[in-house]
């Protein structure tokens, strides 16, 4: 299978027939091997997913072995905001060949991200023209409210968790954006994680596997 972004693919064993995807965004300066760890518990429970971990498709300014959805070093919101959407339009675009090649609906799909990628998952995910499976998002945030609430599309349920001491992505992002999605009356689940910076521990993973389980599979 050929995608238009470099992607990490982890099938159903034992050729199960795939009823739903996960589509696992990562974080600046990452790349779909990192976040592709996540699935090494999460495939046991959800033997009928595939799961797919894209590159992003720039090199990371200050990572070249990594790769961004947007530039960070450039400080100009407006100029972020720009490339965030020009990510957005990739990733919808590749959201569709995902639908396509494995005959599934966006309602059996949950877009997934770390970071920048829960950045990006927030913004697919909700201006997308049909609704997803879920929203999960680690460690992440809205990148621009005013320009989301113009742009929101469908309604898929959220879940957000974050640590408490994250030096990166300060934790008052997490509390910002479901104040934003309450309002918007999207549903909207969180987790807070104390004693964990910026990363996903275990507790996150399971809590991230429970939420998607009780809409997929």
């Amino acid at each position: 299978m050929k995608f238009s972004l470099n992607t990490t693919i982890i099938k159903p064993e034992n050729n199960e027939e795939v009823k739903s995807a996960v589509i696992l965004l990562h974080g600046y300066g990452g790349d779909g091997k990192d976040i592709s760890m996540l699935t090494l518990n999460w495939k046991r429970f959800l033997k009928n997913t595939v799961f797919l971990c894209p590159d992003a498709h720039e090199t990371c300014t200050i990572n070249p072995t990594g790769f961004q959805w947007f530039d960070l070093n450039n400080e100009d919101l407006e100029y972020t905001l720009q490339e965030a959407k020009k990510a957005e339009n990739i990733l919808k675009k590749y959201v569709q060949e995902v639908s396509s090649y494995f005959n599934l609906e966006y309602s059996q799909i949950c877009i997934s991200g770390f970071s920048q990628g829960c950045m990006m998952s927030l913004n697919v995910g909700l201006t997308s023209e049909k609704k997803f499976s879920c929203i999960v998002g680690f460690s992440g945030k809205i990148i621009n409210m005013e320009d989301l609430s113009a742009r929101i599309k469908n309604k898929t349920d959220i879940l957000m968790i974050h640590g408490e001491n994250d030096p990166i992505v300060p934790p008052n992002n997490l509390l910002e954006a479901k104040d934003f999605f309450i309002r918007k009356n999207i549903n909207i689940e969180t987790l807070i994680i104390k004693n964990c910076d910026h990363h996903i521990p275990i507790e996150a993973s399971s809590a991230a596997l429970n939420f998607i389980k009780k809409v997929i599979n």
